[in-house]
């Protein structure tokens, strides 16, 4: 379960999909601007955000969802203890003009945050989303914690209804 999976793993899995999202820069300007009609500033901006994003919850993870979590004060001695976990799976709902940044966003802190995740891209841009999802999986995220899936708002509806979604990102 990747919620078992220590905050570190994770947070590594998402520093590498922040690289390879760099190396991939040329790649992905052209299918920005090819499937969402991107320019190449805005392209360029948009993977700039992806990687942000990757790094700022790879980052906030590792403290946010260390194993022993935070010790609080206890009054008369006690040790109490805050601890962050995974609720379940996730549904990532994404627009379509920022389709590689917000659903990486989304994705990201999800997975970070120890969750699976369905990710339903906006049906106008379903390739740059595909591309996403690969460069999670090649980056160490299991394929079994991210998964997409396409369609339009009707598919959305019914994957944020499915009573096994523990959360919603939209």
């Amino acid at each position: 379960v990747w919620r078992d999976t220590p905050a570190e793993k994770r947070a590594n899995a998402l520093l590498k999909a922040a690289d390879l999202l760099e190396e991939k820069t040329g790649v992905l300007v052209g299918i920005l601007q090819s499937e969402a009609k991107k320019t190449v500033f805005d392209a360029i901006a948009e993977i700039r955000e992806a990687v942000d994003f990757c790094r700022y919850y790879a980052a906030e993870g590792v403290q946010k969802f260390a194993a022993d979590g935070d010790i609080l004060k206890g009054p008369t001695g006690e040790r109490n203890s805050l601890r962050l976990v995974g609720r379940g799976t996730f549904v990532a709902i994404s627009p379509w003009n920022f389709p590689l940044a917000i659903f990486l966003g989304q994705v990201a802190a999800a997975v970070m945050a120890g969750n699976c995740v369905i990710a339903k891209p906006a049906e106008q841009t379903p390739y740059i989303a595909r591309i996403a999802v690969d460069i999670l999986h090649l980056a160490g995220v299991p394929k079994d914690v991210v998964q997409m899936i396409e369609g339009d708002g009707a598919v959305g509806a019914e994957l944020v209804a499915h009573p096994d979604v523990a959360g919603v990102v939209f």
